[in-house]
């Protein structure tokens, strides 16, 4: 005997509220998902606070839909995840309309016109009753935009009652978690869509928000001429998917501005952030990810590889509801981690070739070259300027010349030699935090010898002669100008 057993619709939407692990970032690109899919080549979000609430929308110029279509876009899983689909759909479970936006708001409202005409669907989950969803056309349903159309066609989505979309710190007010909510969720999509946003696809999209327009963040920064792209690699799946496969390695941090710096590691930093970039048809889906086939290290932070996946691997590689995870199949784990190996090592390479120049007459370098009867000594430079303010500090009693011939007397030179010939030594500094703490120390010596008050512009002309910051100009002299008042009081001068 069978007999029907279907789920709460109130429990169930309720539960929808918690499928996948989506953030205000995540939701929006489930959305804007959407209208990539309906052929949109703008997308407007806008935030809008009403008391302690904020009304989020976001609108599309994409091929909008009838009636039929709209009540289908609303029903809870909506599509069979087996289903072959066009190669450009970026959605899979039938689920992303919904779920992402009921796990930011208890009211997801949809306005949809095109052919002329106009209608609205609505589901509220404090008010369902035996899956009935609220329908409002024509005047009704126009009168839901806080904006007339721009365009012929379109859909907007509208999320009310907001309650998760701030994630309210103990102390901080509306306004401020509104600005950081803000700000983190365009950071993300103006990563997530890099590609779109820089045309990379059939038609560049456009995406505001609040009526800024986002910029492309490229996790490769291919444009800048210091970075390496590698052969790629193209890997054939069983069932006749083809997987591209394009590693980078990234710019020294030398050659990079404080802000093009920042905006390649991103919040959690280039540690956190090398290894796999994962897009499906260029949409990027996880990142910051080895797999486990590697560990994260210092050395590799310079490596990244774009993975390009169709939508017809989907699950094979496990791709979330909320698209913000997947997992790397058994059958490719040994290949990509020789190919990840080989690629690391040009990571390595980057860092270990950075040094310092040491034939430079008017360079003070940190490192001294002599050469007498043939043979070749290295000596700690005693005029290079924080050394020699380590020797004033000093002078009454001699210690600290005394410890730097004892470190150049008895340098482990054999095993230096022997470690140099595998490949396996680096001295610099593989992380900006190392770099800018010398910068640092820098300052206060610079500060002792000036009566605590000078320009930027001549501590710059003083750096520009000392190494290591000679050699690492361009970070130094955007990491001094951005600090310059914040932390050390400087007058810039601009």
């Amino acid at each position: 005997m069978r007999i029907s057993n279907p789920p709460q619709a109130k429990d169930l939407m309720a539960t929808a509220r918690s499928f996948g692990n989506y953030d205000l970032a995540a939701a929006l690109a489930d959305l804007i998902d959407n209208s990539i899919k309906a052929k949109a080549s703008r997308v407007d979000i806008t935030f809008e606070p009403e008391d302690s609430d904020v009304v989020v929308r976001i609108r599309d110029d994409g091929t909008g839909m009838d009636f039929e279509t709209l009540v289908i876009a609303m029903r809870p899983a909506s599509a069979n995840p087996q289903d072959a689909r066009e190669s450009d759909d970026l959605g899979r479970f039938g689920w992303g309309l919904k779920s992402a936006s009921l796990s930011q708001a208890r009211v997801l409202t949809v306005v949809t016109w095109c052919g002329g005409i106009i209608n609205a669907a609505r589901w509220d989950i404090d008010n369902i009753d035996d899956w009935s969803m609220e329908v409002l056309e024509g005047t009704e349903a126009k009168s839901l935009l806080a904006k007339p159309q721009a365009s012929k066609s379109g859909t907007e989505v509208i999320w009310t009652r907001s309650d998760r979309v701030l994630d309210r710190e103990v102390g901080l007010s509306f306004d401020d978690s509104l600005t950081f909510a803000i700000a983190h969720a365009s950071q993300r999509l103006s990563l997530v869509f890099h590609r779109y946003l820089a045309g990379e696809t059939d038609r560049r999209l456009t995406i505001s928000v609040n009526g800024r327009r986002l910029r492309p963040i490229d996790p490769f920064m291919t444009a800048h001429n210091a970075t390496q792209t590698l052969d790629a690699e193209v890997i054939k799946t069983a069932n006749g998917s083809v997987i591209s496969i394009q590693p980078y390695v990234l710019p020294h941090f030398s050659k990079l501005t404080v802000e093009e710096q920042e905006r390649l590691g991103g919040p959690e930093g280039m540690v956190r952030n090398q290894g796999f970039y994962v897009y499906r048809n260029k949409r990027l889906i996880i990142f910051g990810t080895w797999f486990r086939l590697v560990p994260h290290g210092e050395l590799s932070q310079l490596t990244r590889v774009r993975v390009d996946l169709p939508n017809t691997v989907d699950t094979e590689w496990r791709i979330t509801l909320d698209k913000s995870d997947a997992q790397l199949p058994e059958a490719l784990k040994r290949r990509l981690q020789e190919v990840v190996k080989r690629f690391n090592r040009r990571s390595f390479s980057v860092h270990r070739k950075k040094g310092v120049s040491l034939d430079l007459p008017e360079v003070q370098s940190v490192w001294l070259r002599y050469v007498k009867n043939g043979q070749i000594r290295y000596r700690v430079n005693r005029d290079h300027p924080m050394v020699a303010s380590l020797l004033d500090m000093d002078s009454l009693f001699g210690k600290a010349d005394a410890v730097l011939r004892l470190l150049e007397s008895y340098f482990p030179m054999d095993k230096f030699l022997a470690d140099a010939n595998e490949a396996r030594v680096n001295q610099c500094p593989t992380s900006t935090e190392e770099f800018e703490s010398l910068v640092h120390q820098c300052v206060l010596n610079f500060l002792q010898g000036s009566d605590g008050e000078f320009e930027v512009d001549e501590f710059l002309k003083f750096l520009r002669d000392v190494e290591p910051f000679s050699s690492q100009w361009t970070y130094t002299e955007s990491y001094v100008r951005k600090n310059t008042a914040k932390k050390w009081g400087m007058k810039n001068g601009l």
